[in-house]
């Protein structure tokens, strides 16, 4: 799959063929619909050739990215938020933590004044390698971006923001618990 066409099994090079009419609005919903896929399996795989970079597991590395994320927005995470952000059980978070840890990619931390409170920090070499393979993608994402007016983007901001409140929500609820029951055979 390298354009996540067919990521749902179809097949189908057209997404009017999906759904067999030329409904413009289906069409448009559809082709969206592809394009964010296949943003999101290009990203995947840029974290997994990171993983290979590092000489990591993808899991790791996908925590590592994580980590690194969650500081530069200043909202540094803990080993339980972690273990929500890349779905892992908190002992499978707390092994691939240690792995981390052991590597010298990060360190544990008691910021808080609640010294239970853990925070995940990464550690000041990884940092700079991070940036060393990251760095062509944020350039090539910032001049993509540059050649839209702030209003569409600002727009497209906000489109992305009510597509991720409806996942989140759809998760929080209808797929809390692994999804909707089967229909019956």
């Amino acid at each position: 799959m390298t354009n996540g066409r067919e990521a749902d099994g179809s097949g189908a090079a057209d997404p009017a063929d999906r759904h067999g009419t030329a409904d413009p609005e289906a069409v448009r919903v559809d082709r969206v619909m592809d394009g964010l896929r296949a943003f999101g399996a290009n990203y995947t795989e840029f974290t997994r050739r990171f993983a290979t970079w590092l000489g990591l597991h993808s899991t790791d590395a996908a925590a590592l990215v994580e980590i690194l994320y969650a500081e530069d927005q200043g909202a540094p995470l803990s080993p339980a938020r972690l273990s929500e952000r890349v779905s892992l059980s908190s002992g499978a978070t707390a092994i691939l933590l240690k792995r981390l840890e052991q590597a010298g990619h990060i360190v544990r931390t008691r910021e808080s004044t609640d010294r239970r409170v853990v925070t995940l920090r990464s550690s000041p070499d990884i940092r700079p390698r991070a940036m060393a393979f990251f760095g062509p993608y944020s350039e090539r994402m910032a001049e993509a971006m540059a050649a839209y007016p702030a209003q569409e983007i600002q727009r497209f901001e906000q489109f992305l923001g009510t597509l991720r409140s409806t996942m989140d929500a759809l998760l929080a609820n209808e797929y809390e618990n692994g999804g909707p029951t089967p229909p019956a055979p």
